[in-house]
């Protein structure tokens, strides 16, 4: 059974590359490891060689969803694996800096997927100026056909399935993270798919407070939040980077437990044992105001 056991990292197609290396080094706090002749970034939250790559284009939108598996699987063997079930994938050495060897194919909506199971560690360490997140939590992805995305990813890379909000999003996670994709219906109504929001975790109430003062006194307004969701309880606080998408911050994301099928008891779950579930909303606090984050990704994209 293949499984990842965490996202490591998105590549970002970016217009203004410039603009986005500030924001992200100097804003969220991410350190720069490495600049390729072609002008791709690469930055890291403080261990991985990478967790974000900034990749020069005339389009703003996700292109490369990078997820590493334990150092037991073999690519090869992976490769064998996925091509008896119809994916044809490219085993890739020295493909980008930090990275020895991955594997590529597409998902049902033409975002490249990477596996990979060892990258460099130059450890540069967390920062300390700029919001310093703990880790790339999870990705939300506008997909053309969410229920196809959904069993592409729950068939072939083992997802668990934890909660559905209406028609409009799916969640699934490769570890014990209420979600490490939220597969939503955005692209249906944009005719594309798009990423709908890149989300990174925080440490606690504290910093995520001091993250949107710091926010602030840059002149980046916060969208909404924080609030509380109900798909994952997450605590989440959303703005814009510069180019317009919308960047999550987040914290005390419920925690699955898959071996029992709920997730891990808290005070604040409305039933208990709680297990995945069909919501109608994904605002526990009442701030119903995401149907507006769609609208401010609509404007993006229908540019």
């Amino acid at each position: 059974m293949i499984r990842p056991f965490k996202l490591g990292y998105a590549n970002l197609a970016t217009k203004d590359t410039k603009a986005m290396e500030d924001y992200y080094t100097n804003v969220m706090g991410l350190t720069l490891v490495e600049t390729g002749d072609d002008g791709i970034r690469y930055l890291s939250t403080g261990l991985d060689h990478h967790n974000i790559i900034l990749t020069p284009n005339l389009e703003s939108n996700l292109q490369v969803l990078g997820f590493q598996l334990g150092n037991q699987y073999s690519l090869h063997d992976v490769k064998i694996r996925l091509k008896q079930q119809g994916i044809s994938t490219q085993l890739k050495s020295d493909a980008q800096p930090g990275l020895p060897e991955l594997l590529e194919f597409e998902d049902p909506d033409g975002f490249l997927v990477h596996l990979y199971t060892s990258m460099e560690t130059p450890a540069p360490h967390f920062k300390e100026n700029g919001i310093v997140p703990n880790k790339l939590g999870h990705l939300a992805l506008g997909s053309m056909d969410p229920k196809k995305s959904v069993a592409f990813y729950r068939e072939v890379l083992n997802f668990h399935y934890t909660d559905r909000i209406g028609e409009r999003a799916n969640f699934i996670t490769c570890n014990s993270d209420h979600h490490v994709l939220n597969i939503c219906n955005l692209g249906q109504f944009v005719g594309r798919p798009v990423m709908y929001h890149i989300a990174f975790e925080l440490r606690d109430a504290s910093h995520q407070y001091q993250s949107l003062d710091f926010l602030a006194k840059n002149n980046i307004p916060t969208l909404w939040g924080p609030t509380r969701h109900t798909a994952g309880h997450n605590i989440a606080a959303y703005h814009h980077d510069p180019e317009g998408n919308l960047v999550e911050l987040y914290i005390d994301m419920d925690q699955l437990l898959p071996e029992v099928g709920y997730f891990d008891p808290r005070p604040w779950h409305e039933e208990l044992p709680l297990k995945a579930r069909h919501w109608e909303d994904n605002a526990a606090w009442g701030t119903g105001y995401e149907n507006t984050l769609y609208e401010f990704a609509l404007q993006k994209y229908k540019k």
